[in-house]
């Protein structure tokens, strides 16, 4: 996957820019404008830079303007301010009227208004997307968007260390995974795993494998669930990982970025982007013909690891006056011709099981697709973004069970921060 794309799943959620505005003439005033009042018009697309590749692009536009007569105008964000711009451009008068959404901030802006309700797109195309994948896609029980494209982590392995240490087959099982980390630490004189203290994002991963969530309902009000059990569990998996690694218990995956330890030849493995495979390869290319990539493995070998689904979700800005050719647009799309295809070139999940036939062949990606089915997103709440500011206490909570704390007790020390952070006004 490209580095791009990863940065788009890492800050998931920040959407487009406010350069432009929607189309010209305004003749689908009404949502159920049927297709001879198409012709004539322009519909206003905006993807992030790195999410839509150029013959995806091209492929899309002719279909859609054979298929509706209406002209296809595609313009590429860049990441820079986003968030600050996508909430200005929803609140004009003359928005663009599709818009790419990052997954787990599509609650947020559907709260706000600023996004066309799609129940009827969902009864059209919908009925077979994943619903881990299409669950960012609701809001209070409404469909506000719909799921484009997801990725996920993978174990990323030195084919070579595994071999000095003897292990010919890559683990279907947790214990068996932990049970390879003892052989290369014992066998070899490599760091068995680089895993940070602050990984949170793959300790959301463990939790969602737990079937806990970070936040529970206290009457009207969300409120931290650290306490729960089932995340302490989480955090114990998680601890157990850090005990295979030197690495820092105050910092996460970027700092140092984990793939340039790795790219050193001296670590078993990480849990990371596929993408991050590229960039380990940019800074030593000696190592590209040592790597490979297996799913995280869960529990049982029937079950994958829980792991967090980043992505990107396509809305209809509620202001756009063009909604019934915006769902044209969504329907050609985000049909299987054209998920399919954009799984193909960018190797990234599609929305639907049946169409991760299109990811054969690339190793990362087949290794990512298992966990889609079962892996999930940060609570999906308008009040969560405000938790994951610098400095977010989750990461506060890993570290101080790294260090000791138990999961109980370090949960009491950041929940009032969580708590705070969940109560602010949207």
């Amino acid at each position: 996957m490209k580095r791009k794309l990863a940065a788009a799943i890492v800050i998931a959620g920040m959407m487009v820019s406010v350069s432009a505005c929607g189309g010209d003439d305004g003749k689908d005033s009404g949502k159920n404008a049927g297709p001879d009042s198409f012709k004539g018009q322009t519909l206003t697309v905006w993807t992030m830079d790195g999410s839509a590749p150029p013959q995806w692009s091209k492929d899309v536009q002719a279909a859609f303007e054979k298929k509706t007569g209406a002209k296809l105008k595609f313009e590429i964000q860049k990441w820079d301010g986003i968030q600050q711009k996508i909430t200005t451009a929803l609140s004009e008068s003359n928005p663009p009227d599709v818009i790419e959404v990052g997954n787990t901030q599509t609650p947020a802006y559907a709260a706000t208004g600023g996004l066309a309700e799609l129940g009827d797109l969902k009864q059209a195309i919908g009925s077979d997307w994943t619903p881990s994948v299409s669950a960012s896609s609701v809001y209070d029980g409404k469909q506000y968007a719909a799921p484009w494209y997801f990725a996920n982590r993978v174990v990323i392995y030195n084919k070579k260390i595994w071999a000095k240490a003897g292990i010919k087959d890559t683990p279907k099982t947790r214990d068996e995974f932990f049970k390879d980390l003892d052989t290369i630490g014992k066998k070899t004189d490599a760091e068995p795993l680089y895993m940070p203290g602050q990984n949170w994002y793959f300790f959301d991963g463990l939790t969602i494998g737990q079937g806990a969530d970070l936040v529970k309902k206290d009457g009207d009000k969300y409120v931290s669930n650290l306490g729960d059990p089932k995340v302490a569990a989480a955090m114990e998996t998680y601890k157990k990982y850090a005990s295979y690694s030197k690495a820092p218990k105050d910092k996460d995956e970027a700092t140092p970025q984990q793939a340039q330890v790795f790219a050193k030849g001296k670590t078993g493995a990480f849990i990371g982007m596929g993408w991050e495979a590229g960039t380990a390869v940019q800074a030593n290319k000696a190592i590209e013909k040592d790597l490979g990539y297996f799913t995280v493995p869960g529990a049982t070998a029937d079950k994958p690891e829980g792991v967090f689904l980043g992505g990107s979700n396509l809305a209809v800005a509620e202001g756009s006056k063009k909604q019934a050719l915006a769902k044209e647009f969504l329907k050609v799309a985000l049909s299987d011709e054209f998920e399919g295809e954009l799984a193909k070139l960018n190797g990234v999940i599609p929305n639907k099981q049946s169409l991760e036939t299109n990811l054969k062949g690339n190793a990362v990606a087949e290794a990512a697709a298992p966990g889609a089915s079962v892996g999930g997103t940060t609570p999906l709440i308008p009040e969560w973004a405000a938790v994951e500011n610098t400095p977010n206490p989750i990461k506060s909570y890993m570290t101080a069970v790294l260090n000791g704390k138990s999961p109980a007790d370090a949960a009491k020390q950041v929940e009032g921060e969580i708590n705070k952070r969940l109560a602010q006004q949207n």
